[in-house]
């Protein structure tokens, strides 16, 4: 009998961040609990195809894909996404899945907080807060990266992963809960080095299983 995977729906591709590299970083997971199905146009969505899945992986900021910069995120788009969590199923966004959302306010919302800017790319080192079940496998790494700072706005939102460069310290990953569904966010990931790294990896699985209800 073939092994029955928990299905998973990511939305990625824009103008700045290419569909390859979280693709790549999720296949990487190798044989996990998990199967993926990619769209990476926006016009593709649609409240009903995204109520097929108990998991959205969120990472495509406001553009409806890499050659079409023009926003998708309606108010539409954003009330079914809030609908979608609040009935019980999960929503991690990933690094440009919290981008050029400030002004919307209800993903907003449901995120807990959003990217505002980012320095040059530099050298970000990502800090797993000790002992934290979302952090287990994964230690401090090092490497290139577009350093994300955040507007977090929700200040009960659990914080476990810090990122550090010479800008600054911001908050690298938090989880919250919205009805009965579950919200997580990573805000590393501009580059393939960052998905492929092993505590980075352990970083998405536990999210997640986390997201996924599966822990």
């Amino acid at each position: 009998m073939a092994e029955v995977r928990f299905p998973a729906w990511v939305l990625c591709g824009d103008y700045w961040h290419p569909t390859h590299v979280p693709r790549q970083g999720l296949e990487a997971l190798g044989n996990n609990q998990f199967s993926f199905d990619y769209i990476e146009n926006a016009q593709e969505w649609s409240a009903m195809r995204m109520s097929a899945y108990p998991l959205v992986v969120l990472t495509k900021s406001n553009n409806i894909s890499s050659s079409d910069l023009s926003g998708w995120m309606t108010d539409e788009v954003q009330a079914a996404f809030a609908d979608y969590v609040r009935q019980g199923n999960g929503l991690l966004a990933i690094h440009s899945g919290t981008a050029d959302y400030a002004d919307k306010p209800v993903l907003r919302g449901l995120l807990g907080g959003v990217f505002d800017h980012h320095p040059p790319q530099c050298l970000v080192t990502v800090e797993p807060l000790a002992g934290h079940p979302l952090c287990v496998g994964s230690q401090p790494f090092t490497l290139q990266d577009e350093h994300y700072f955040m507007a977090l706005d929700d200040a009960q939102t659990e914080v476990y992963v810090t990122t550090q460069s010479s800008y600054g310290v911001q908050p690298g990953a938090w989880r919250r809960t919205h009805g009965d569904g579950r919200v997580a966010v990573l805000t590393p990931g501009h580059t393939l080095d960052v998905w492929l790294h092993p505590s980075f990896q352990a970083l998405l699985v536990n999210a997640l299983r986390w997201c996924a209800k599966l822990t």
